[in-house]
């Protein structure tokens, strides 16, 4: 029987300490503080809605952290 697959632990970690961060900087933090994924995006980008354990996701404008969430 195959192993039962386990999702990354999610950081104890608040993203709006992220909000007005340069984003390389939010980044590295972001790896840092144990996030196995940092995802950075264009305002109003079209992205999917799943949740994925582990990743903290960026809305970068001009080279600033704008909003921050988990999954």
């Amino acid at each position: 029987m195959a192993p039962v697959p386990t999702n990354p632990r999610t950081p104890d970690d608040d993203p709006e300490t992220y909000v007005g961060l340069d984003a390389s900087a939010a980044e590295q933090q972001a790896r840092d503080r144990g996030w196995t994924t940092v995802r950075s995006l264009p305002p109003d980008a079209v992205i999917t809605m799943e949740y994925l354990s582990g990743r903290l996701n960026f809305t970068v404008e001009d080279g600033t952290v704008v909003r921050c969430w988990k999954g």
